[in-house]
């Protein structure tokens, strides 16, 4: 059967003089998805989004997002799309509620509609109390947030989020990503660059790492965790001559500055083998830690 995406990409390339910066990327992208671009900078990620969302014409390869292509129907796209790029677009001398119903009338929504979808925004991004202020005193979080909810004004079916929250502090991120999470829960499909490994683990129904100009892996965050590294278990030592022993007796990665000794760990079983192991030699193990692969892991591995 032949799944619909709501984003559909296929050998995208995109040079810059001399440069190449996409080398025949590919994304498929169902609706209702939170899909996350990781990559070093450089790596192609906001190029990727800029095609998608009409700003920036491919040299090669094809791209549809709502069923519209973006070259032959960049209308169409973009009355069905969002962009939250990494600068803040809202007005510092407009209250909140301004700047969402300025951006109400931009996206030509009827009169009737425009007061309440602006109230409906505010009050999804935790912003209702501070509508009536000028943005200029919001905090780098509330303007961040005020960005999400003017993205949300038009109720798009796809948002561009092109990492939303560089530069904030746990506390504004966490509000950002409680917002996105509701939006994913609403059906609005969703891609996210990021350069917060945490933030894609948390957020992403799935991932691709972007490695110059190419998708270099795709997956959950889980499938991704486990196709590159498997977990492993970490035994310390009381000295260095019994880590020397236990080195010896097995297999492992050991650290004379941590007096320990790592080993691949496939469930308990491994584990137990491993003390038995030592425990028939007599060098005893004073503690053990278990380790499970990361997305650090992934990324680093990967580009």
């Amino acid at each position: 059967m032949c799944m619909t995406y709501t984003i559909e990409a296929r050998g995208l390339t995109k040079a810059f003089g001399a440069t190449q910066v996409l080398e025949g990327l590919d994304l498929q992208i169902r609706a209702g998805e939170v899909f996350a671009l990781l990559g070093p900078n450089g790596a192609g990620k906001t190029t990727t989004v800029r095609i998608l969302a009409t700003l920036l014409a491919p040299d090669g390869g094809s791209a549809k997002v709502a069923g519209h292509d973006v070259i032959e129907n960049p209308r169409k796209v973009r009355e069905n799309i969002s962009l939250t790029a990494q600068e803040s677009a809202v007005d510092g001398l407009l209250t909140g509620a301004e700047n969402l119903r300025m951006m109400a009338r931009l996206r030509k929504l009827p009169r009737s509609e425009q007061r309440p979808r602006t109230a409906e925004s505010l009050e999804r991004l935790d912003l209702s109390e501070a509508a009536d202020r000028r943005v200029a005193t919001y905090s780098g979080g509330m303007r961040r947030r005020l960005d999400l909810a003017m993205s949300l004004i038009s109720r798009p079916q796809v948002i561009f989020l092109d990492e939303p929250t560089t530069g904030l502090d746990p506390r504004s991120r966490a509000a950002v990503w409680d917002a996105v999470m509701q939006l994913a829960a609403d059906g609005t499909t969703i891609l996210l660059t990021t350069q917060y490994l945490e933030e894609a683990d948390r957020l992403a129904d799935r991932i691709a790492v972007v490695s110059h100009g190419r998708i270099a892996a795709e997956g959950t965050a889980a499938e991704l965790k486990a196709r590159i590294a498997d977990e492993t278990v970490e035994l310390f030592f009381a000295d260095a001559a019994a880590l020397t022993a236990a080195a010896q007796l097995l297999e492992g990665q050991a650290s004379d500055e941590r007096l320990s000794l790592r080993l691949p760990a496939d469930g308990a079983e491994d584990v137990r083998r491993a003390l038995d192991a030592l425990s028939a030699k007599g060098i005893p193990a004073e503690r053990l830690e278990l380790h499970r692969p990361t997305l650090d892991d992934v990324f680093l591995s990967l580009t």
